[in-house]
């Protein structure tokens, strides 16, 4: 089978596609044709190995798993004698931040993993690119209380965890604002913002307006910078760790120093976010975002534009 293999930490070029051996499921597991998966953020930090501190997760020297892809939509092909909840035939996905080596034709996974069935309605590229950036998006709402008439600043609210974010916060009865720029301001409307600061031509932190929630989606802000636009009790989140790592300390030291906080957003077991996930998208309160797709052997090109940081929602890799 074709897999997009890396035996080293590097740049999107040290991707190569290379013929291996498919994989037999044993006992408990199921083997799945990959129909669709992404490129997201996880994978390029995978794939360079950065931040450092996910070396020792990953491997420290070199990947344990030389194989890509840490999301997929596929069907199974297969099952293990064992196997009892899943058939042959049967639509399927899954996520894992560590690695699942999804960006091949085929993979194995055990049928208590990360694997749940596909909503009859939604496509395998719409079932691919509902669990990355969906699955840290839940981590935003259910790290707070949420309440009804509060305001909420969505920071990057077109990437994949920001394209869900807005479309998970809107369930309740809050006003939403977002950043985005100028091209993306009707679409970030239409999930669900109420007002917009296009990043091109204005600094959200600089104005005056205050917020209950400062959810920054793509990690570019600090709290810092954020705190000025939270009430009192406010609560400021990030996707990255921040500076020298400061949203961890900020994390231990705000609730017990000063009136706004950090929270910092240790992401939910997959076996709790994707059926929330599931339950959104069959009552169509969740419709992700898909930017371009690219061919499996062009996956490289793929990385390269993800790493930009300029992709809106997420980038569908085909086998």
């Amino acid at each position: 089978m074709k897999s997009a293999i890396r035996r080293q930490y590097g740049p999107p070029e040290s991707i190569i596609i290379k013929e291996v051996e498919k994989p037999v499921p044993k006992d408990n597991e199921v083997l799945i044709r990959v129909k669709a998966t992404t490129v997201n953020r996880t994978d390029c930090a995978n794939l360079r190995a950065k931040p450092f501190i996910m070396r020792f997760v990953l491997g420290f020297f070199k990947p344990k798993k030389i194989i890509l892809g840490t999301d997929f939509a596929g069907n199974i092909v297969a099952i293990g004698k064992s196997v009892k909840s899943f058939h042959i035939g049967d639509r399927v996905f899954g996520f894992d931040d560590t690695g699942l080596q999804s960006q091949a034709e085929y993979l194995t996974l055990p049928e208590n993993g990360s694997l749940f069935a596909i909503p009859d309605d939604v496509s395998y590229k719409q079932a691919a690119a509902s669990l990355e950036g969906a699955h840290y998006a839940y981590t935003f709402v259910h790290k707070v209380n949420i309440q009804s008439g509060q305001k909420i600043l969505i920071n990057g609210a077109t990437g994949a965890i920001g394209s869900a974010l807005i479309q998970f916060v809107r369930q309740y009865d809050v006003h939403i604002a977002a950043t985005c720029n100028t091209k993306n301001i009707e679409l970030v409307k239409s999930l669900g913002a109420d007002k917009i600061y296009d990043y091109t031509k204005e600094d959200f932190t600089k104005d005056t307006e205050k917020y209950d929630f400062v959810f920054d989606a793509v990690g570019k802000n600090t709290f810092g910078k954020c705190k000025p636009l939270l009430n009192r009790g406010g609560v400021y989140i990030s996707s990255e760790l921040g500076p020298y790592s400061q949203n961890v300390f900020f994390a231990l030291l705000t609730p017990i120093v000063g009136d706004k906080k950090v929270t910092f957003p240790i992401p939910y077991p997959t076996q709790e976010t994707i059926p929330y996930i599931i339950a959104l998208l069959k009552t169509k309160k969740f419709n992700p975002v898909i930017d371009r797709e690219y061919p499996l052997q062009e996956i490289s090109q793929a990385y390269t534009y993800v790493l930009t940081g300029e992709k809106t929602g997420n980038v569908i890799i085909t086998g």
